[in-house]
């Protein structure tokens, strides 16, 4: 590990306009199900996963925000303190594309340069596409980010997403603290490492990690 005793927690926030299916890439990640219901997500929701990426332990904390204006000054007050970012757009959906840019300017401007991938979700639904495979590539190759395409329905490429944002942040965060070996923990998007106490979580065990789920509303503290 990074530290004995030590664990690396990550803030993740995912964002995208509205029924592009951020709740349900979450809820598919944290607890392997899927609604087709679509259900506006009201602020913010949070769930977290505990896994294991290159034999360190990370805490991926995922914070699920609202699409709609009317909860724009809500959200961006979530966006600070994130250590990792999730664009989100529909391939049914041509205006969720579209705002793609000003999503990761939202983003941008509350905590500067993160680990980000760009989703293109529903990729189950490409008979009913109204993006051309050429143009989100070119979208990915402008914003300099890596693109994923995924279906949430179909539990395609969702691991592989948070599992790549979780490698990028450790990659940072091994180069910060090589840097800087005095810091151990620090409460800015620089760092995010903090000692493991002794207690008791309930909790189910796989064969790679262990899997924590919390979910609370947008009432929950802002950071």
């Amino acid at each position: 590990m990074l530290e004995e005793d030590m664990e690396v927690a990550i803030k993740v926030v995912v964002v995208g306009n509205g029924a592009v299916g951020k709740s349900s890439m979450i809820q598919r990640y944290c607890k392997g199900i899927f609604t087709k219901d679509y259900k506006k997500t009201i602020g913010v929701d949070f769930l977290e996963r505990q896994i294991q990426v290159n034999d360190e332990d990370v805490r991926l904390m995922l914070w699920d925000t609202a699409g709609q204006e009317e909860f724009d000054a809500i959200t961006k007050a979530y966006y600070r303190g994130a250590q990792a970012c999730v664009l989100v757009f529909s391939t049914t959906d041509r205006e969720s594309f579209k705002a793609i840019p000003t999503w990761k300017e939202k983003v941008m401007t509350e905590v500067g340069d993160i680990p980000t991938v760009l989703v293109q979700n529903k990729i189950d639904l490409l008979d009913d596409s109204c993006i051309k495979n050429e143009e989100a590539e070119a979208l990915a190759k402008k914003l300099k980010l890596r693109f994923y395409r995924a279906s949430v329905k179909e539990d395609l490429n969702v691991t592989e997403v948070f599992k790549y944002l979780a490698d990028k942040y450790l990659q940072r965060l091994k180069q910060q603290t090589a840097e800087e070996p005095e810091l151990v923990h620090t409460s800015s998007n620089k760092i995010g490492m903090y000692a493991v106490r002794n207690h008791t979580h309930t909790n189910t065990k796989n064969s790679t990690d262990n899997i924590l789920c919390h979910q609370s509303l947008w009432s929950h503290l802002l950071p």
